[in-house]
This record gives structure tokens, C-alpha cells and sequence, in this order.
């Protein structure tokens, strides 16, 4: 998720923040998709309901208003589509396309994401919440992901290996087979793409399983999918909550690999299920990334970057950086206007320009974050500004700074998926190395200084599998590999890395 982070303005405060202005019009004007009462699952190629008949309702996190519903679906329909992903596996259409074949396909997926894009951003700002500046963002990279990986088929070489003479060996690179995809609410269209393309660049079939909160836009995406020239089974999508459906497809012994993202507590339990079938499996899970402010950077922007870090899609992020550390000399100074840039955003409806600040997803998420911020107040902190819901409709929170925390505090500590971040302080360079390596995830963090020297030092000791250095969340292009260190994962998203996740190495020796 990329934010201009010099020319993003700031939302309109409605007064007394009592409500949330909702933008009616774009309301009016929503896909027909969302006219209907269900959704049905895509198995084989065709949309079927649950085999239970069940269905989960879904709820407009910005007007509460009731959405279309899926299927539950159970570990019956995750062996079903588990049958049709193996048989296109198998199946000529699939396993004897060409390269380029694949190639192409990838390419017909991007090309549909973007002529779509406007709709499928729509479901997920529906859906979830999110901003449409950040959701229109997200299908855009979507599209780009789709389009990087269409480049792959044709370069997945094996080599030749010198052996006696009378011998000829070389390698091949071969699918894995069928792979889980099981993903998080906070990002559908965003998240997706990173696992699904080179899966299927490298020549898999996969078995979907969204958040069932958030499936509406990769039912949508299934559909549209029927018009490229992918054979029926390659791609299937079970919809159902991650204890029935998820834990089927991650048990499944006809399964395997599991590409996952959520928390680290789910990614840890993923990984003990897979490990019954000894599946492959990379997680990409929780994150409590520092925001380093030196004292010589320039702190208007840092205390801008800073906001946006945690204030982005509602802090709804696996890499906001929830963590504020800035050095002693400047902090009051730079906790005012760290202050000032938060309080410039309230939350808008998603459709409504201005803000990077949305809904939170459900009514149990948004109790989960208050929870937070009440548990620090209980435990001695300071909330600077907001902490409180906004507004009387919908799931807003208003954006929230805490001081006065300490390090031990579960607020230092825990990942709250929230508007909320924590500012503290630090010395020098090896406090700040300290206080920043001072947690269990390793996702991401960004630092603030005019210093080539304290740039270079603080990228290469903090331990994070992305480091960036004045700006936040930009993905500069799908060739960097994106993952965690420590407990915020396990494996590499994003350029050649990943292809080697989803392919396995085949040794041939021929006696000539």
C-alpha cells in the first residue's frame, strides 16, 4: 500500500465527530453484484453452493447495512474443490500448456483486473472498509503483480550438470501441486494476487479460501475469471469460516503447500496442522513495526509518514507502524506534530475523498481495539488525542496516540490492527537499534534521518525483512521480496524468491 505521503490531504472533520459524513451518491451507483442475496463458491468451474446449505452473512462496516451473503462452506466442499484442483492438475488443458500458455493466461488476468478494477475495489471498500483511495491503489498493483509473473513461465530453467561421460544429468523445475490459499480481510485484491500468480505461473492448481468477512470481491474475481482461457479446476474458491474450511484445506492430505496470511497466533497454528502431512507452507503474519524519527530529520515529513504508517486503512495493516520512536532532544517537538498530523484525519466513509482512515472491519474487531486502548489507560498510559469511537453508525475509531507508555506494556507490545500507535523514546543509534528489535515480529519498520551513514546502519541492524528510509509502505516493483523476520513469518512474497516456494526440484540422470 503506497501513500503519497507529501500530497495526501487531510480529511474533512465532521464537528463534534459525531458522524461520519457517508457519500450517498456513490451509494446509489454501487456493482449489481451487490444486489444479490448469496454468492456461490467456484468448484471445477462451476458455482455451487455448500454442500450444508449454510450460508455467513456479511455487514457494510461504514453503514452496518447487510451485504450479500456466501456459502459456509466445510471440509466436504474443501475435498471437492481439493478433487477438481487435482484433476486439472492433471488434465492436459493444464499440465501441457505452454510456457507462453501460462504466460498468457497471466497476462489475460492482469488485463481483466484492469478493466475491472473500478468494481473489484468497490467490494473490497464495501466489504471491509478500506478507503477507496487505498483500494483503486490496490487493484492497480494487483494488476502489476499479474503482469510481473506473466513474465516467469518461460524463464523457470533447470541446468545441466556435469557427470562421467557416459551419463547426461540435468534438473527440471515441476509444480508443487495443489496449493491452499487462505488470506486476510484487511486487503482481498491486495494480498491475493502475490500468492495466486506465481502459483500458477510456475504451472499449480489451487484451492482458495478467503476471509469470510471479506470473500465478496474474489467471488466476483472467480467469475470474471471464467472468460480467460484457464481450464475449469485450475483455480476453485470455498467460502467458510478459518476453523471449518481453512482447517479442512490446511489438513488436507491431497494438499500441498499452504500459502497463508493472518495473525501469528493462526500462522502458528497453520503450521502445525500442515506439518501432519509435512506440507510447504509460507506465512506471512502479524507485525509491530517501528517508526525510527532522528533528531536531524525533517519532522514535518517524518511526523506525517509516521501517522500515515498507522493511521492507513485504519491501521488495518500488517506493517503500520504502530511503534513511534524518536530521539530525546526532539521529542516534544515532534509528538506535537506528530499530534497535529494525526488529528488531521478522521475517519471517512470509504467513498468519500480525503482520508486514509475507513471503517474497521466488524463490530468484534472495533471492541478488540477499544479493549487496547482502555487496557493502556488501566495500565498508566496517556492518550494524546482520540481513543474513542467515532461517530454513532458504523465501525469508525478515531485516531489514536498514546504516550507514556513503557516497554512492557501490552499496548508496546501487541499488535492491535488499529488506529493506534505508541510514541517513545530513544538516546542514540544503539538505543534505537535496541528499542526497535525489542519485539517478537520482524515485519517491517521505516526510518526518519538526513543521515546517509545512520540510514545505512539502521537498515542493516534492524531486524525486519523490509526497511524503509524516509516514506513508508511503498512497493517500488514486484522484484523486492516481501516477509518477516522473527514471528512475522515464514518465507518470501514477491519477486524470484517466491518462485522457488511453489516449485520443487526434480534431479534426472539418463545413462547414454
Amino acid at each position: 500500500m503506497t501513500l503519497d505521503l507529501k500530497t495526501t490531504p487531510a480529511a474533512r472533520k465532521t464537528p463534534g465527530g459525531t458522524l461520519p459524513e457517508i457519500n450517498l451518491d456513490a451509494r446509489r451507483n454501487l456493482p449489481t453484484f451487490l444486489d444479490a442475496e448469496l454468492h456461490l463458491m467456484h468448484i471445477a468451474g462451476q458455482r455451487v453452493p455448500a454442500a450444508s446449505g449454510e450460508t455467513l452473512p456479511n455487514i457494510d462496516p461504514a453503514t452496518e447495512g447487510a451485504l450479500p451473503c456466501v456459502p459456509r462452506g466445510t471440509a466436504q466442499d474443501v475435498d471437492s474443490a481439493v478433487v477438481a484442483a487435482r484433476q486439472a492438475l492433471l488434465d492436459p488443458a493444464w499440465a501441457r500448456m505452454s510456457a507462453d500458455g501460462r504466460g498468457r493466461v497471466l497476462s489475460q488476468i492482469a488485463d481483466l483486473i484492469e478493466v475491472n478494477a473500478e468494481e473489484l475495489a468497490i467490494l473490497d471498500s464495501v466489504n471491509m472498509g478500506v478507503p477507496r483511495m487505498i483500494s483503486d491503489q490496490m487493484l492497480a498493483e494487483s494488476a502489476e503483480i499479474f503482469r510481473y509473473y506473466a513474465g516467469w513461465p518461460t524463464k523457470l530453467f533447470g541446468t545441466t550438470v556435469p557427470t562421467a561421460h557416459d551419463r547426461l544429468g540435468y534438473t527440471r523445475k515441476e509444480p508443487l501441486g495443489v496449493v491452499g490459499i487462505i488470506w486476510g480481510w484487511n486487503g482481498p485484491m491486495a494480498q491475493l494476487p502475490s500468492k495466486l500468480a506465481p502459483a500458477l505461473a510456475t504451472g499449480n492448481t489451487v484451492v482458495l479460501k478467503p476471509a469470510e468477512t471479506a470473500s465478496l470481491s474474489t467471488l466476483r474475481l472467480a467469475e470474471l475469471l471464467e472468460s480467460t482461457d484457464l481450464p475449469a479446476g485450475v483455480i476453485n474458491v470455498v467460502t467458510g469460516l478459518g476453523a471449518e474450511a481453512g482447517e479442512a484445506l490446511v489438513a488436507h492430505p491431497g494438499v500441498a503447500k499452504i500459502a497463508y496470511t493472518g495473525s501469528t497466533a493462526i500462522g502458528k497454528h497453520v503450521q502445525q496442522v500442515a506439518a501432519g502431512t509435512l506440507k510447504n507452507v509460507t506465512l506471512e503474519l502479524g507485525g509491530k513495526s517501528p517508526t525510527v524519527v532522528f533528531a536531524d530529520a525533517d519532522l514535518e515529513a517524518a511526523a506525517r509518514g509516521a501517522a500515515v504508517a498507522f493511521l492507513g486503512n485504519a491501521g488495518q495493516a500488517c506493517v503500520a507502524g504502530s511503534r513511534v520512536l524518536v530521539q530525546e532532544e526532539v521529542r516534544e517537538e515532534f509528538t506535537t506534530l506528530l499530534a497535529q498530523a494525526v488529528e488531521a484525519f478522521a475517519p471517512l466513509d470509504p467513498f468519500m475523498p480525503g482520508s486514509p482512515v475507513g471503517a474497521l472491519a466488524t463490530k468484534a474487531h472495533f471492541d478488540r481495539v477499544q479493549s487496547y486502548v482502555d487496557g493502556a489507560v488501566a495500565e498508566g498510559a496517556r492518550v494524546v488525542t482520540g481513543g474513542t469511537r467515532y461517530g454513532n453508525q458504523g465501525f469508525f475509531f478515531t485516531p489514536t496516540l498514546i504516550d507514556d507508555v513503557t516497554r512492557d506494556m501490552t499496548v508496546v507490545r501487541e499488535e492491535i490492527f488499529g488506529p493506534v500507535g505508541v510514541v517513545t523514546s530513544f538516546t542514540d543509534i544503539d538505543d534505537a537499534i535496541a528499542q526497535a528489535n525489542d519485539t517478537q515480529y520482524g515485519l517491517a519498520a521505516s526510518v526518519w534521518t538526513t543521515n546517509l551513514t545512520t540510514a545505512h546502519q539502521m537498515a542493516a541492524a534492524i531486524q525486519a525483512g523490509t526497511v524503509w528510509v524516509n516514506t513508508w509502505g511503498e512497493q517500488a516493483n514486484m522484484a523486492l521480496p516481501f516477509g518477516g523476520y522473527k514471528q512475522s513469518g515464514v518465507g518470501r512474497e514477491g519477486g524470484l524468491e517466491v518462485l522457488d516456494a511453489y516449485t520443487q526440484s526434480k534431479a534426472v540422470l539418463i545413462a547414454l
